[in-house]
């Protein structure tokens, strides 16, 4: 995030928190809505990685057991 980002989001932060939430809501607006389109062989590892969990060969993590092991990895928790 660049130092003008940082600064705008400092004030952001200051606003009531309906503006915050109205603030918010348009940024999101601006943003692409179009899909992102995975190529021909990112597409097919997706489609293996659900048929393993489907047949039971990996088990899925939660998000937070993840990022755990993230932050532990980086020496940050």
């Amino acid at each position: 995030m660049t130092s003008a980002a940082r600064d705008l989001l400092e004030e952001a932060k200051k606003l009531p928190h309906d503006e915050r939430q109205e603030l918010a809501q348009v940024l999101l607006e601006t943003l692409e809505t179009e899909p992102t389109s995975l190529s021909p062989e990112w597409t097919a590892e997706v489609s293996s990685r659900i048929a393993q969990l489907e047949r039971g060969e990996v088990e899925a993590v939660p998000w937070t057991e993840v990022e755990a092991r993230i932050r532990r990895t980086l020496g940050q928790g």
